[in-house]
């Protein structure tokens, strides 16, 4: 099930975005995420390629500050890039600080 961007509705077993890009990781190189490694599920063993492709993220870029300046709060005014890219490194953050 996705997770409905505008409700706030969050399923109770989604798995956070370093999980996700870690499982993705790890089906990309071919292997079941699964099937255990070192006694854990594979997928574990891709959190560190995980972590640092979204550390490499970090600065979202001019491009996409861009176009997230251009959202609309909910006065109906444009936000800006500062907020947008402020907005974009908290959410990375908060990501990479509970993993």
């Amino acid at each position: 099930m996705a997770i409905d961007q505008y409700s706030g509705y969050y399923p109770a077993m989604a798995k956070s975005p370093l999980e996700r890009a870690a499982r993705a990781l790890c089906s990309f190189d071919g292997h079941a995420e699964n099937i255990k490694f070192e006694g854990k599920p594979m997928w574990q063993s891709y959190l560190p390629q995980a972590r640092a492709t979204l550390e490499a993220i970090r600065d979202p870029g001019p491009a996409a500050l861009e176009a997230g300046g251009e959202q609309m709060s909910t006065e109906g005014v444009k936000i800006g890039a500062q907020v947008a890219g402020s907005t974009w490194n908290r959410m990375l953050g908060t990501i990479l600080e509970k993993e």
